[in-house]
């Protein structure tokens, strides 16, 4: 989008409470991240994120290892399963936060213990909601997506530029950068 920006990891706790629902529980993870940054810089825009995959109503997180991924990848194997992705924009000197979520779906293609004993070989699994990239190697196992793919990737751009022009953070007619 040619927007400059810096990457800056919050310390925070990435666990659902208790009987929180997965839209719920990035809404918040997105908020906390958003506001933990603003904290130390108050007066700019800080864009908050987190993104999760939930197979029939139960959120899968990040695995620990390559066990929990294979388990992850078995089920999700050829399958149906959705991507939440929440995202905040918060400016604590002005006071102001804008939130969105973005759900998509995506359906693998059925999975043999090679592909996935392959895939885990890669190392891509590790450090991934819902252990596979789309925009990596995993992608070869996604048959289709319902919805925004960079969504998927991890933020939903095409929900989230509506809110950055509208704040002037991303003007085209800078080049994108919103740095007239």
């Amino acid at each position: 989008m040619g927007v400059d920006f810096r990457v800056i990891e919050p310390e925070i706790e990435e666990r659902p409470r208790e009987g929180e629902p997965p839209a719920s529980f990035v809404r918040r993870l997105a908020v906390e991240k958003a506001r933990k940054v603003a904290e130390v810089h108050p007066s700019s825009w800080v864009l908050g994120a987190d993104t999760v995959v939930v197979l029939e109503g139960e959120i899968m997180g990040k695995p620990q290892g390559a066990s929990e991924a294979a388990s992850m990848l078995r089920r999700l194997s050829g399958k149906v399963h959705q991507v939440l992705t929440a995202f905040a924009l918060v400016n604590l000197a002005e006071g102001r936060q804008i939130t969105g979520l973005e759900t998509t779906e995506v359906k693998f293609v059925p999975m043999d213990e090679t592909d996935i004993r392959w895939y885990i070989s890669t190392g891509e699994p590790l450090g991934k909601a819902g252990a596979y990239a789309i925009q990596g190697r995993g992608g070869v196992f996604v048959e289709w997506v319902r919805g925004s793919y960079s969504n998927v990737v991890g933020l939903p751009l095409a929900q989230l530029l509506p809110h950055l022009k509208a704040l002037g953070l991303w003007r085209p007619e800078d080049g994108g950068t919103g740095q007239g």
